[in-house]
This record gives C-alpha cells, structure tokens and sequence, in this order.
C-alpha cells in the first residue's frame, strides 16, 4: 500500500543474542565432526589419561636416551672411560625402572597407601645415614650421596620426594575421610613437620635444588586439600625468608643469583655455565645441528649429559626438538592432572596431584636455569637426564600414575570390554573365521544383548 513503510527483509537481533551466521561459523570449528571436534571427544574418553601417560613417559626415556648416548660421550673420553660408559650404566637403570614402573601400575591402590610409612622410614635412616663419615659420599660440594661399592651410588634425597608423596597423600586421606582438614591445625600437622624435617636433612648435605622441589611438592598438596590462600601468602614469606638467608649464608648461590639472565661470561670466569647453555640453546636454531654434532659439549658445557642435557637436544635438535620435549612434559602434566581432578578416592587425588606436582616443577627448575630465567639448582631433567637415583623413584611415581589412571570405573570397564573383544578376535582367527564374520558376529551379538 502507498504510505506504508517496508517491513526490513531480516529482523534485527536482540541485544546480547548469538546470530544463526555465527553459531554455524563456529560449528565448523568446533562441531562434533570437526577435526577439534574429535580430538575433545578423544580426550574425553576415560583411557585417554593412562595412554597419555604411558606414551609420553615412555617417548621422554627413549629420546632421553639418545641424548644421553649423544652428550655424554667426550664427557666419558676425558674421564678417560669408554664411550658408552653412562649410555649403559642409563640404560641399565630405565631397565630397572621399567620394573619398578610396571609393578607400580600392577600393584593395588591400597598397597600403594600400605608403603607410604615404611618408604618414609626408610628414607629418614638413609638420609642419616649420608652425615656418616665414610658412609657419606660429597659430589660436586654436596654432602647427599651414599657409596654401593664401584661407580655406583645412591642419593636418598630423590626417594624422599616419593616418600612425602605417598605419606602426604594417605595423611590427607584419612584426615578428610574423618572431615578434619577444616581445620588448620589438622591440616598442618604433621605433614609440615615432616616436610621440614625432610628439608632439613637434605639441606644439610646441601642440596638446595631438591629442597626447593620438596616445598613445591608439600605447596601442591596443601592447594589440593583446599588450604586457604592466606596460608600461602604466609608461607611464601617464610619460605622467601628462609631461602635468602640460604643464599646469603653460600656465596656460590649468590653468585648462580646473579646469572639469571647472563648473556656473556664476566672477567671473573662467573656464569660459565649458564652463557654456554644459552650459547647451546642459540646455535641449534631451528632444526639443529643434527644428532651428534653438538660443538658445546666438547668441554665448553659442564654437565652436558645431566643438568644441562636440554640445553645439548636444543644445540642438536633445535627449536623444533626442544619443543617435542615440552610437549611430552605437557602431555603428561594434563594426564596427571586430570587422574586427580576426575577420581573419587581423596588417596588417589592427593597422590596424582603430588606426583604431577613433583615431575613438572622439577621440570620447570631444570628448564629454567638452562634458558637463563632461574637459577642452576643442579636438579636433572625428569627421565631425561643421566642419573639412576632420580630416573627410579620418577618411572615408580609414573607407574602410580599408570595404576590410578586404570583404577577409575569407566577405564575398568573400557579395559575389560577391549579385552573381551581381544579374546574374542583371537578365538575366530584360531578357528580361521574371516575378518569380515568376525566383525558381523560381534554386531549382532550386541544387537542381541541390546
């Protein structure tokens, strides 16, 4: 009609409204049969977590392996030892671990719970033990290890960090299965007692890198059980406190301070180690080098093959390879992570979240000296760098990991349904049924049960 005014063709949305374009634009993003779409589904299934941490601990060992093999071998020529000299002693403890790894997946939660007290004892007698003379051995300044005879030996500061896992996770356990961690002093005592007295012998043999692990591990574990933050920003004043006086009191802390960030080395010689690492770091480029070829480790680099072995895979890896690492960590960060968020047992909760805790802030400390952003605290990096004291009790806490993981009802029940199916398969090839019968028995007896 003339004089009426045309109705617009598309009605105007709503304030605060979602328009059909952009929800469909973003459905081809994030639909159910989108690549993301996909690959949230296969996170969401309940064996996703024990694969993650399966494959990603198994590929950080054998790539750390190679590593191994690669910087540690002019090390060996200058001590005048064979080649392969730490390749083999590595490999024989990823042997050993790999044992200790599967009977930790194998074992019961509740006989993990059962070591919690004997481990810790154990741990206690052993770290006593290093302040005897002649039982004692001093590496590098460090009063922390205990002679087995020949070129092996042990440091029982690293099983102390598994011991307060499992302590610290039964502990928790019980004290909130008895609803007392609302309660400050139920939810301090004793684990801070025992954290300190843990500190306090290991920083006696003057191993302050693992004391720093052992306080990220006890602050991972009172976040877990719900502690307040007020009781964190007191704690971390302490602890601040505390470690400046350390560093005040050991002029070659000072000194490690003061390389944060050094770029050249000074006239007095300081900082040797952190340039050269950063000069490993910024000669790998993008690709590397190639495996083997690393120029830093033919003496320029202190400690190539253990606290400085990331520094060796970026100068032959390069940034891609460095990258695959922290992917690998990353992987097994979120596994861990989602086993303690996902699980019903407040034992299992505290102990994945405890060891998750332990293996990425060790990380972390290794990673972060090597780029220049922390302070070298002479941690290796996890089942990656050479040492058979560190490597053993981390492959025991993965394969904890690895049994939590299987203990959730809905990975049981996967579990036994793959199994099932293996059997099943297996029984038709023996009998010679083809493939394709197989399959179509399968289905129609889930059409049956249905």
């Amino acid at each position: 009609m003339a004089g009426t005014k045309a109705r617009p063709a598309v009605r105007p949305a709503r304030p605060g409204a979602t328009s059909v374009a952009v929800f469909r634009s973003k459905s081809r993003f994030t639909g159910p049969g989108t690549a993301l779409g996909r690959f949230q589904r296969g996170l969401e299934r309940p064996l996703t977590p024990y694969y993650l941490i399966l494959g990603s601990s198994a590929l950080i060992l054998v790539l750390g392996l190679v590593m191994v093999f690669s910087a540690s071998q002019i090390e060996a020529r200058t001590l005048g030892l064979s080649f392969t000299f730490f390749f083999t002693k590595q490999l024989t403890a990823v042997a050993l671990g790999s044992v200790l790894m599967y009977v930790a997946a194998r074992l019961p939660v509740r006989l993990h719970r059962a070591l919690a007290y004997p481990l810790l004892i154990a741990v206690l007698g052993l770290l006593l033990l290093v302040a005897v003379p002649g039982v004692g051995k001093a590496v590098n300044g460090n009063q922390n290890w205990i002679s087995l005879g020949g070129s092996f030996q042990i440091q029982p500061s690293e099983f102390a960090k598994l011991a307060l896992v499992l302590w610290g996770a039964d502990l928790l356990a019980r004290k909130q299965q008895m609803r007392m961690l609302d309660q400050w002093k139920h939810l301090l005592i004793p684990l801070v007692p025992m954290a300190v007295l843990l500190l306090t012998l290991v920083l006696a043999g003057g191993d302050m890198g693992t004391a720093m692990i052992i306080c990220a591990l006890l602050f991972g574990l009172l976040w877990i059980s719900g502690a307040p933050m007020r009781l964190f920003g007191g704690a971390a004043a302490i602890a601040l406190g505390f470690s400046t006086l350390l560093i005040a009191l050991v002029p070659h802390r000072l000194g490690r301070i003061q390389c944060i960030g050094a770029t050249s080395v000074p006239a007095d010689g300081s900082c040797w180690q952190a340039v050269q690492g950063v000069y490993a770091l910024a000669g790998g480029g993008l690709t590397g080098r190639g495996l083997g070829a690393s120029v830093e480790k033919w003496g320029q680099l202190p400690e190539p093959h253990t606290d400085f072995i990331f520094a060796v895979t970026g100068e032959e890896l390069g940034l891609l390879g460095t990258l695959s690492v922290l992917a690998l960590f990353a992987a097994l960060g979120y596994a861990g992570i989602r086993v303690a968020g996902r699980t019903r047992d407040p034992f299992i909760r505290y102990a994945a979240g405890g060891a998750t805790t332990w293996i990425m802030a060790q990380a972390m400390i290794n990673i972060g000296a090597v780029l220049g952003l922390l302070p070298i605290a002479g941690v290796p990096l996890p089942m990656f760098s050479y040492g058979g004291s560190a490597l053993l009790p981390t492959m025991f806490a993965v394969g904890m990991l690895l049994c939590f993981a299987r203990s959730e009802p809905a990975a049981r029940a996967a579990l036994a349904a793959r199994s099932k199916r293996t059997r099943k398969n297996a029984l038709g090839r023996l009998i010679g049924l083809p493939q394709r019968t197989i399959a179509r028995l399968g289905k129609a007896r889930q059409r049956r049960e249905r």
